[in-house]
C-alpha cells in the first residue's frame, strides 16, 4: 500500500483549494493507497530560521520532528498548490523549506488551481523546479483546476463539466504517481541511494 502524504499550504480564511486536496486524498483512498493530508496552516511551524536537520538531535521543535518522522516514512508526496502573483503560496514554501534529505529520493507531484482560468499552472511550473531541487522526482502528469469553484463544490465533489474533466484527468495522474511509486520504493530495496 502506497503511502502518499498530500500537502496543502494556504493560510487564508476562505480557503478554496482544500477542496482540491481532499478530493486527491479521497481518489487516492478509492485507489487502495494511504493517503494522509498535511496541512501548513495546522502544522504551524514558524518561518523559517532553522531547517530541521540544524537542530540537535531531539531538539526540533515536536511538530517539526513529527512532520519529519512522516515525510522519511511517505512512500511518495503530492503537492496542492494555488497560485498568488504568479508564484508559489508561502505557507507551503515554508513549511516544504524546513527539511531537505526527508524528501529525498522519492516522486512527488504538483496538483495547483486558481480561481480563474489560468488553473494555477505558473505556480505548478515554479514547483516542478523547486521540488526537483529538494531531491524529488516530478512525475510529468500534473493537474491544473480552475476556477476551482467551479470545478469542486463544498465537499471536494466535482461539479459541471470542469468537475468533470478533473475527475477524467485524476485517473493518468494517479496511476503516474502510482508507476513511480512502486519503482522508486523497488530501487530503494534493491540498492541504497548515492547520497
Amino acid at each position: 500500500m502506497d503511502h502518499i502524504l498530500v500537502f496543502y499550504g494556504s493560510y487564508r480564511s476562505d480557503r478554496m483549494g482544500i477542496r482540491l486536496a481532499q478530493f486527491i486524498v479521497d481518489g487516492l483512498r478509492e485507489r487502495g493507497a494511504a493517503p494522509e493530508l498535511i496541512d501548513a496552516k495546522a502544522v504551524g511551524l514558524p518561518m523559517l530560521d532553522r531547517m530541521y536537520k540544524e537542530y540537535p538531535p531531539g531538539e526540533a521543535p515536536p511538530a517539526m520532528e513529527a512532520l519529519a518522522r512522516k515525510i522519511r516514512a511517505a512512500d511518495a508526496f503530492v503537492f496542492v498548490c494555488g497560485e498568488y502573483n504568479w508564484g508559489p503560496q508561502p505557507g507551503l514554501k515554508n513549511l516544504t523549506d524546513h527539511f531537505l534529505e526527508e524528501w529525498f529520493w522519492r516522486p512527488a507531484a504538483i496538483a495547483s488551481y486558481s480561481a480563474g482560468r489560468s488553473s494555477g499552472v505558473r505556480s505548478g511550473s515554479t514547483w516542478h523546479a523547486i521540488l526537483s531541487e529538494m531531491g524529488m522526482v516530478v512525475i510529468s502528469s500534473a493537474l491544473a483546476v480552475g476556477p476551482i469553484a467551479q470545478t469542486l463544490d463544498a465537499d471536494a465533489k466535482p461539479q459541471g463539466g470542469p468537475g468533470e474533466s478533473l475527475r477524467k484527468a485524476f485517473g493518468r495522474f494517479a496511476d503516474d504517481l502510482a508507476w513511480w511509486t512502486e519503482a522508486a520504493r523497488e530501487q530503494r530495496a534493491r540498492k541504497s541511494p548515492p547520497y
